[in-house]
């Protein structure tokens, strides 16, 4: 239900009616609390509609199931265009009756005397008890220090602002970034006919398929019931590092059915891989001699960081699946030490670099080093009556994404509680 204006209070405010805003949204509306969420957006569904024009989920059709709305379609294991997910979560909204205020941006959250939050917004101030941010974690557009040596010429944007391969002047394309839109633009724009060079970043890549099922199946199997089988998906609380919260997701693609993003592979079609940009002057820019230590992290990143657990679920649940039979595809493209942007034709300069936290509007003292609110899977310690869902790495590296959201969103509803008497909190799910 699209309601024209915010209340002057609620029991509780969600910031982002997402699929991770929406699938809170199912937990208040079947409890009966009161609430409602806000969005910035004028139209329902979410990020996805700022996807460029021909994207494609990377994961499968039956991942985009939320909690009261299974996916219930003809292709499970296809993989849906930008405006059918668009559609979808904007579905979602409808059938489960969230009561949403659109065009509404929430300008300062703080605390109030006497307990609870004021949310300044652009329509006016709203008192609540509690606060659901749910604005996942892809904010601003993130641009290099290194872009501002780019000379005029070259049109520079950022992938989030990209359509489609016709709107670029004519010319050769500089990708700067090998997460999944820099190696799926990439694809793309070479497809068309474009001279493409891609600057190969420390993204790693997973293979589209592992013994005989998807590696997103995989991926929720284990989250679900991994722990029954003494494995699972790494959580937060196993990262060495914090800064790998901020990781770019492993490439895959969606497109063509769904396929492997080898960038060896790439290459010998015809793709120029260079290193990381070093510095610009002008149009001279120079190279780190880093690829093919990237290209090496990028192969392995699947064998080091999943493959024993799936192996090890395989093993101790007593699955009937096929080997593995994955053939490494054995290509070392040459490393360039300079490029020169105008020698080259190349006429546009994207910026595929991910995204920058912006939670500045948060008017409270509960940010780490790295601009990531402080938080136990969603609950914060230092404000009660906050909380958060479709952070990267809320829990696992799932949570900012169709495969993790249903989960992180009943484990919350569980700490809320939501959830009714005879209704746990659940260690795992059914498939």
């Amino acid at each position: 239900m699209i309601h024209d204006h915010v209340p002057k209070a609620v029991e509780t405010v969600i910031i982002g009616a997402g699929q991770a805003g929406l699938a809170m949204s199912w937990y208040l509306g079947r409890a009966g609390r009161d609430h409602i969420l806000l969005d910035r957006r004028e139209l329902l569904g979410g990020g996805w509609r700022d996807r460029w024009n021909s994207f494609r989920l990377v994961t499968p059709n039956w991942s985009a199931s939320f909690p009261g709305f299974p996916y219930e379609g003809e292709d499970p294991d296809g993989f849906m265009p930008r405006d059918e997910i668009a559609a979808r979560v904007a579905g979602y909204s409808v059938a489960i009756d969230a009561p949403i205020v659109l065009g509404t941006t929430v300008e300062r959250l703080s605390t109030r005397d006497g307990g609870g939050f004021l949310l300044e917004t652009s329509d006016g101030p709203i008192g609540c008890r509690d606060v659901i941010v749910a604005t996942g974690g892809f904010h601003t557009p993130k641009i290099p220090g290194v872009a501002a040596g780019l000379a005029s010429r070259p049109t520079q944007i950022h992938s989030h602002n990209y359509t489609e391969e016709a709107d670029l002047p004519p010319g050769a394309v500089l990708i700067v970034g090998t997460g999944q839109s820099g190696v799926q633009m990439a694809e793309e724009l070479f497809a068309a006919g474009r001279r493409v060079y891609l600057s190969v970043g420390s993204a790693g890549r997973y293979p589209r398929r592992y013994r005989g099922k998807d590696v997103v199946w995989w991926f929720d199997q284990l989250q679900r019931h991994g722990a029954e089988f003494g494995t699972g998906l790494p959580t937060i609380d196993n990262l060495p590092d914090p800064r790998m919260r901020l990781a770019t997701f492993p490439h895959m693609s969606g497109h063509g059915g769904g396929h492997d993003t080898n960038l060896r592979r790439m290459a010998a079609d015809g793709i120029t891989l260079v290193g990381h940009l070093d510095a610009i002057d002008g149009e001279k820019v120079r190279l780190a001699p880093d690829l093919e230590k990237s290209l090496a992290r990028a192969d392995s990143y699947f064998d080091d960081r999943a493959r024993t657990s799936i192996d090890l679920l395989i093993t101790r649940a007593k699955m009937d699946v096929p080997p593995d039979d994955r053939v490494p595809f054995a290509f070392d493209p040459p490393e360039l030490p300079e490029l020169d942007l105008a020698a080259a034709g190349i006429s546009t300069v994207i910026w595929a670099c991910g995204y920058r936290l912006d939670f500045g509007w948060l008017d409270l003292p509960i940010l780490d080093d790295f601009g990531v609110p402080r938080q136990n899977r969603g609950v914060s310690a230092e404000v009660p009556g906050l909380y958060f869902i479709g952070l990267p790495w809320l829990h696992t590296a799932m949570s900012a994404t169709l495969v993790g959201v249903g989960l992180d969103a009943e484990h919350l509803a569980g700490r809320m509680g939501l959830l009714k008497a005879d209704e746990p909190v659940r260690a795992s799910a059914k498939s």
